[in-house]
């Protein structure tokens, strides 16, 4: 007996023109007021002067608005290449989409409670957003490798989540907001360090 085939997955209707973004600026305005777990497709669209039948032929759901919302304006990514790491870092850090940001961490605060609470979009968070975040992270830190910057047998992955993580608790957790001399700090007294030192037996 010969197998169906699968029918293609259609794609979902766009919205003509301006009016999808639009819509989508409509849902970081409302996210940024209200937060994600109170986020609505109704408040969606009464900002945005839209129906919800517009919004549900676009996006099905929530998560998936969202996602889209923040895809557009995240801009386009660039990893710098200064010729060092401690160049790189700072460069990352304290540009557009960097530490110093406020967009980029205004949104980390708005969501931050649906990361552990809605499995969906902590799915569709990671993988849009945190995953490139890790793999421009990395090549930074394979360069400097490559280099002979840093020593070979470095954890990237663990002082990179390190390096992120002192700054994010510095910010969410202290209220402290991150600054260029702050980050430069951090990367001089702990990350460059970490990295050069020789591992202990």
């Amino acid at each position: 007996m010969n197998a169906v085939p699968s029918l293609p997955v259609e794609p979902r209707p766009r919205i003509e023109g301006d009016r999808e973004l639009e819509i989508l600026n409509a849902t970081l305005e409302v996210l940024s007021d209200v937060g994600y777990d109170r986020l609505t497709m109704d408040a969606v669209a009464a900002r945005a002067k839209a129906s919800k039948a517009t919004l549900y032929r676009r996006w099905n759901t929530k998560v998936a608005l969202v996602i889209d919302a923040i895809v557009a304006h995240k801009g386009q990514s660039h990893i710098p290449d200064t010729g060092s790491l401690r160049g790189d870092l700072l460069a990352s850090s304290c540009g557009a989409g960097g530490f110093t940001d406020p967009k980029p961490i205004g949104l980390m605060g708005s969501i931050m409670t649906a990361i552990n609470r809605d499995a969906d979009f902590a799915e569709a968070w990671r993988r849009e957003f945190i995953e490139p975040k890790v793999a421009e992270s990395r090549l930074m830190y394979e360069r400097a490798q490559a280099r002979g910057e840093i020593r070979p047998d470095l954890d990237i992955d663990l002082i990179a989540s390190a390096f992120a993580g002192i700054i994010l608790h510095r910010i969410f957790v202290l209220g402290e907001p991150a600054s260029a001399e702050s980050i430069t700090t951090v990367i001089d007294q702990i990350v460059m360090p970490a990295c050069r030192s020789s591992r202990l037996d």
